[in-house]
């Protein structure tokens, strides 16, 4: 399949990961939180998860509207390396670490993990972004999106 239709996948796989943490993480963060640094309640879990959803869709289509090697396709491509990354960063550890079911795990693994490397795969072959940009993207944005939750979820 081509990126143009696959990447309509990626919105729609935040929208399951999202919602599964939703019902899950409010309680799982109250359970655990002698051992979490960050303690967010439900409101900011919530708020977080909306606001990632929402940009999943923002950014898919703009890059949709936009040509190849835009700024929109960049940050996609960065969006759906941070969800590449978020199976590994903190859904298989903390599951390993607590020996349990951690909120969003399920479709980390089932949903995330193959398609977003599809997706990556993809972007690259059919030249939506190229070069030490891609790689650039693929670093900045996941590491400023953990910044900004991590920021969000501080805040008092």
């Amino acid at each position: 399949m081509r990126f143009q239709k696959l990447r309509w996948l990626f919105p729609i796989a935040v929208t399951l990961h999202n919602a599964e943490e939703a019902v899950g993480m409010p309680k799982w963060i109250s359970a655990h939180r002698r051992q979490l640094p960050l303690h967010p309640g439900a409101g900011k879990i919530w708020l977080g998860l909306l606001l990632l959803t929402v940009a999943a869709f923002v950014f898919t289509y703009m890059c949709a509207r936009n040509d190849k090697r835009s700024i929109w396709a960049y940050l996609l491509f960065g969006y759906v390396a941070a969800m590449l990354v978020n199976v590994f960063v903190p859904h298989i550890p903390a599951t390993l670490a607590f020996g349990e079911y951690t909120p969003g795990v399920l479709t980390a693994v089932l949903v995330n993990l193959p398609l977003m490397s599809i997706l990556l795969f993809t972007a690259v072959r059919e030249q939506w972004v190229s070069g030490m940009k891609a790689a650039a993207f693929a670093l900045l944005v996941p590491l400023a999106m953990g910044g900004a939750i991590a920021t969000l979820f501080a805040l008092h």
